[in-house]
């Protein structure tokens, strides 16, 4: 069964960072094609153009990322997966519910595991501590 990628790992995928070695070692050994949702899509391909605002990189290695994302897309390493809102948003409010008094969970952080959640998977991959923290609370194995 696939696992559900956070942004902050399909990120170090199609951009050069400091967690960019661990996920390729994870994909490296764990050969599925990752559902991608156009929430992930939407936060992904902000996160690269916000890079830029940063100048955290310039807007020709931005483009090389966002033209990775189209190429994973097209060879299937990424597959379009639709999501169904109100479900992942309920879901959410009950994450939220449970967990974020404890844990310190914000609002995206809870609608990535929710969304998991709700496409079904049992494994999310992040490095992000807060999310990693809510999916371990929700039950999915967290990796890599």
């Amino acid at each position: 069964m696939p696992a559900y990628a956070d942004s902050s790992f399909l990120f170090s995928l199609v951009f050069r960072d400091a967690n960019s070695p661990t996920a390729g070692a994870y994909l490296r050994t764990h050969r599925q094609a990752l559902p991608f949702t156009p929430w992930q899509r939407c936060e992904l391909r902000n996160a690269i153009r916000l890079a830029v605002f940063r100048k955290h990189t310039d807007a020709a290695t931005a483009q090389a990322a966002l033209d990775q994302i189209a190429a994973d897309l097209a060879v299937g390493d990424l597959i379009e997966t639709p999501l169904a809102w109100p479900e992942v948003l309920d879901v959410a409010d009950r994450l939220s519910a449970r967990h974020t008094a404890a844990l310190g969970t914000r609002t995206l952080d809870l609608l990535h595991v929710g969304a998991a959640l709700s496409l079904g998977l049992k494994e999310f991959l992040t490095f992000d501590s807060r999310q990693r923290a809510c999916a371990e609370a929700a039950g999915l194995r967290v990796g890599p």
